[in-house]
């Protein structure tokens, strides 16, 4: 048996393979994101560990059989930026993915390093790792002398398991110190938030093997003293989990946030089309990536705000029928990437009317999230992606009614496969496998990550383009005529 473990946003999923591949057992455990100020995001590391440990019993009272794992994977939410010190104790909580507070650092870091872009291969943005320690560096500078070891989310975990201060490359390809296409940090980058290469965890592919359980950490999991392999950023996680890793394949993501992922066979930078360009977790492999900070998490504020659970939600739409709606909605809840890289970019509905009904406000976040989707499409198209086939994957894609709202939306092929419903977890599990097999890699990799057949294929539906297309346009000029009301001078 392999475990997989996805440290994510809003929970740790827990997830059990057999030695043929099949997932036997899931398990979640949840906690909370904190926003003490405003586009301020953060999470106390202690909770994803605890939530491992939930986890992992929650898989013993289902039944699951602990003492046959032979290893673990881990994969996780990127960007975040876990302070330690010399003890390997927590500075201060762990500033997310979706934080917003360093616009300003963002700027500073592009314009203290020469062809900044050129050396990441990515456009400085609040989300990733590198401003969030200048922002650090400038207002808590207490805490910046401390610290001995910045980590990443799934690589705090790693540190917990195995002792050992361990990234793999494409986590590391997010903070804006690696330089990619070498595939090892970069010395240059690092010195301009200044840090330094020791601060830095080891680097490793991320189906390498990292060390083994400690004896503490196997007793309070309950689980034997197994192989901990470096594993993968939630992103490329889920591509192995519905093996994608191969050029030309990608896969649609609708998570907390949305993804839109492309292999590639070398790194493709393209930075001043907010293209993300990222090693992928596996060896000679990269991709380009595009993301909407607020995908399902759109939906599930609607629920939140209603007083309802998102099944009821998307219920009452199909049972009402209905398929088109004046409604506008901007999915910009924690500002936007891909496109407009601007973390104070809001979201709203427009054209509500004492007409407007519940089902009309449900169905515009379906399509405001589909609008941020065909944005990303767009960007990662005029960057030179090409993509052969696309995946649904993540927690929002278990709809059938959302995924052909995506494909119509998108104009294109969507297929969903067994496994997306797992995601990333089901990628670290499956990195865990290759790991632990020790022959040859490549050979390994195409067996473990090998794809199935699609359970459901989504065409797009005929007489739905010339709908989708007039209200993307209307959706992209109201982002347009808005954004001046909610930028300031800063």
């Amino acid at each position: 048996m392999y475990l997989g473990f996805d440290i994510g946003t809003s929970g740790v999923k827990a997830v059990l393979l057999d030695e043929t591949g099949v997932v036997r057992h899931q398990a979640t455990a949840g906690y909370s994101v904190s926003h003490p100020q405003p586009l301020w995001s953060e999470q106390d590391p202690e909770l994803w560990w605890n939530a491992c440990i939930a986890a992992t019993a929650a898989l013993k009272a289902g039944g699951a059989p602990l003492a046959a794992i032979k290893a673990i994977g881990l994969s996780g939410q990127m960007h975040g930026a876990t302070l330690l010190d010399e003890t390997g104790t927590v500075l201060r909580p762990c500033i997310l993915w979706n934080d917003g507070r360093s616009h300003t650092e963002c700027i500073e870091l592009e314009a203290a390093v020469e062809g900044f872009r050129d050396k990441c291969g990515n456009m400085a943005m609040p989300g990733f790792t590198a401003p969030k320690l200048l922002w650090v560096r400038k207002h808590e500078p207490e805490v910046f002398r401390r610290i001995v070891k910045v980590l990443l989310p799934k690589d705090y975990i790693q540190y917990r398991l195995t002792g050992r201060f361990a990234s793999e490359m494409s986590d590391a390809a997010g903070t804006l110190w690696l330089d990619p296409a070498r595939r090892d940090w970069s010395e240059e980058l690092l010195a301009a938030t200044g840090l330094n290469r020791s601060h830095m965890p080891e680097l490793f592919e991320g189906c390498d093997p990292v060390g083994e359980l400690t004896t503490e950490a196997a007793k309070t999991l309950g689980v034997p003293p197994v192989l901990v392999v470096a594993g993968a950023g939630d992103n490329a996680g889920g591509a192995v989990g519905v093996g994608v890793i191969e050029p030309g394949q990608g896969f649609l993501s609708l998570g907390t946030s949305g993804v839109v992922f492309v292999v590639s066979e070398q790194h493709h930078a393209c930075p001043e089309k907010t293209v993300h360009a990222f090693c992928h977790c596996l060896p000679k492999r990269w991709h380009q990536m595009a993301v909407s900070l607020s995908a399902a998490n759109s939906l599930a504020w609607l629920a939140r705000t209603v007083g309802m659970e998102v099944a009821e939600l998307l219920r009452r739409l199909e049972a009402h029928g209905k398929t088109e709606t004046p409604v506008l909605f901007l999915p910009y809840l924690s500002g936007e990437r891909t496109p407009h890289n601007d973390p104070k970019a809001v979201g709203q509905f427009h054209g509500l009317t004492n007409a407007t009904e519940l089902t009309d406000l449900t169905l515009a976040v379906l399509e405001g999230v589909a609008y941020s989707f065909c944005d990303g499409f767009d960007a990662l198209q005029s960057a030179g992606a090409e993509s052969r086939e696309i995946t649904l994957i993540g927690g929002g894609a278990r709809s059938p009614f959302w995924r052909q709202l995506l494909a119509d939306a998108l104009d294109v092929t969507l297929d969903y496969r067994t496994g997306g419903e797992v995601g990333p977890a089901l990628g670290a599990a499956r990195l865990a496998m290759i790991g632990a097999a020790g022959d040859d890699i490549e050979a390994t990799i195409r067996r473990v990550c090998a794809q199935s057949p699609p359970e459901v294929r989504y065409d797009p539906q005929a007489g739905r383009t010339a709908y989708h297309q007039a209200k993307l346009a209307r959706y992209r000029k109201l982002y347009a005529l808005t954004k001046v009301l909610h930028q300031d001078d800063a």
